[in-house]
């Protein structure tokens, strides 16, 4: 069995006063779309957010037609590196997708490659550039991974790329990645401008 978990407990402070994890985009809240194509390659998901955000939540993916736990931060305001562990803490399988909530274009058939990547290392993480690690759209050991990243939060050291430091990562190029998928994979909605570019995309999809 395999997870995917969603991280939306960010405040989305370039997004102005609502939250974006749930705003609409294109006619569907944006992490319903990240959530269905996610699901698309797991058996059960979970949503790592702030315990305000779980009932808007919980509304967005009403009637989705597959399992969904909630992973509250009980410390917010820490980084998606918190929001990570506490939302693979929450995973009940070996390997576990971690994917951003403003990620609506995320391909499942690169998920799939990472997973099967992943097996017998701590992870499988993309590398855009040659330099770009994409830690909110990796495979990681479940265990591995929140070791890692109780070590890092223990040190004080928050930067989400914390964590890798001390795992057997496989790092995924971006030729590999190509294959499986394109970049736009990776492109991530912060500001109502760009949520206006992508949704027209999507309308004519």
């Amino acid at each position: 069995m395999q997870t995917g978990v969603i991280v939306a407990g960010g405040r989305s402070t370039r997004f102005g006063d609502s939250d974006k994890a749930v705003a609409d985009l294109a006619g569907m809240p944006m992490i319903r779309r990240v959530a269905d194509r996610v699901a698309e390659v797991v058996a059960s998901l979970v949503i790592n957010c702030r315990p305000d955000q779980v009932e808007t939540i919980r509304r967005a993916l009403a009637g989705a037609g597959y399992d969904v736990r909630y992973a509250e931060d009980t410390n917010t305001d820490r980084g998606p590196m918190a929001g990570i562990a506490t939302g693979l803490r929450a995973a009940e399988s070996e390997y576990a997708a971690v994917v951003a909530c403003d990620m609506p274009f995320v391909e499942p058939a690169l998920l799939e490659h990472l997973f099967e990547v992943a097996e017998g290392r701590d992870a499988a993480v993309p590398r855009v550039d040659e330099k770009w690690f994409q830690t909110t759209q990796a495979v990681y050991h479940v265990d591995a991974m929140v070791a890692a990243c109780e070590r890092a939060l223990a040190r004080g050291d928050r930067k989400v790329l914390a964590p890798l430091e001390d795992l057997d990562c496989a790092v995924v190029e971006e030729p590999a990645v190509r294959e499986h998928a394109s970049l736009d994979t990776f492109e991530n909605l912060n500001t109502a401008a760009e949520f206006e570019t992508a949704a027209a995309r999507l309308r004519t999809e």
